[in-house]
């Protein structure tokens, strides 16, 4: 990964406040006219929970940005500066930048759109090989290849309150042996390949002891495959999510594969043909436990084996899976931080 010194203007986010929602941002006070504005402190210091929460591989949880300057950018080569610059800084995202195939992503920083104007289109995000990652209030629209690729080693990454649609290949990918991940508050809609753990089933040499993640509270609208597809890794935790209408050729909620230990615990399907799987294609088949959730409409759930307790590794409260149709559509995607 290329990282470069940031030349952008940049300000502390102490010396700005807003004056009401998330999109009214007024500086009391800045560093220079190109200052950014900023979110409230509070958002900004928000942190997840699940996986990316873990204390591992010499990272406290997942921080992002926190600590660095503050910079707003609104077109493509200043977003890769800042991208790919050394050391903390958080990015604020100010309406839509075309990227032009996948752009990396340097270790300690949060990339934040402001209210909910601000989106990545044509490209996508590359995290690749990198650390303490936060992406958060971001529209994906219409990559060449992925929207976001979680990959090489990275970890402790947090995925947030992004919409996600028309990737060519997959929505959001977590492969070749990158751990502690969250998925959360995400609407992943229009796309068929949406998110894969494990790129092949070749790779367990890499992968084995790695990719663990944390999905809760997304909406999969009308998400072809891949809600996860899950290989290698053991746990992978999914609960409290919202299936609608997922159905087709093909088409699956959670599949598990090559050995891997899925929790499904929780979650609304409604109309999805087939919510898990514990064998797709011609993969070896996994493990997956299916506990708690509700089937409205849709086909039997299968399951085998155990998996290891998300409990294992932190704590987590689950509300009652009946109240996600109305709840999770209102509080998913961008625009809703705070």
């Amino acid at each position: 990964m290329r990282n470069k010194p940031l030349s952008l203007a940049v300000t502390a986010t102490a010396a700005l406040a807003v004056t009401a929602g998330l999109g009214a941002l007024a500086p009391t006070a800045q560093s220079s006219p190109a200052a950014a504005p900023a979110f409230a402190p509070s958002v900004l210091a928000e942190t997840p929970d699940g996986f990316a929460s873990v204390n591992a591989e010499g990272q406290n949880g997942t921080t992002g940005g926190a600590g660095g300057s503050v910079v707003m950018v609104s077109d493509g080569d200043a977003f890769a500066e800042a991208a790919e610059s050394d050391g903390a800084l958080i990015i604020q995202v100010d309406g839509s930048i075309s990227l032009d195939g996948m752009q990396d992503v340097a270790s300690d920083k949060t990339i934040i759109g402001i209210g909910s104007s601000g989106a990545i289109t044509g490209g996508g995000l590359d995290v690749d090989g990198s650390s303490n990652v936060i992406i958060r209030n971001l529209t994906f629209t219409g990559a060449g290849d992925d929207a976001i690729n979680i990959t090489d080693g990275a970890h402790h990454v947090w995925v947030d309150h992004c919409d996600l649609s028309g990737a060519s290949d997959g929505a959001l990918d977590i492969k070749r042996g990158s751990d502690f991940v969250t998925v959360t508050y995400n609407h992943f809609h229009d796309q068929q390949k949406n998110s894969l753990i494990g790129h092949s089933d070749g790779n367990g040499s890499q992968d084995l002891g790695n990719l663990r993640a944390t999905y809760h509270h997304n909406f999969f609208e009308g998400t072809a495959e891949r809600n996860p597809r899950v290989r290698f890794a053991d746990p992978v935790h999914v609960y409290n999510n919202y299936y609608l209408d997922i159905g087709g050729t093909d088409s699956y909620g959670v599949a598990t594969a090559m050995d891997a230990g899925v929790l499904v615990e929780a979650n609304y399907f409604e109309n999805v043909e087939s919510p898990t799987k514990i064998q797709i294609f011609e993969s070896d088949p996994g493990r997956l436990v299916e506990r708690g959730n509700i089937y409205d409409g849709s086909g039997t759930p299968e399951s085998a084996g155990t998996v290891t307790e998300p409990s294992t590794y932190y704590d987590y409260t689950l509300d009652d899976p009946a109240d996600l149709p109305g709840l999770i559509p209102g509080a998913v995607g961008v625009g809703k931080l705070g």
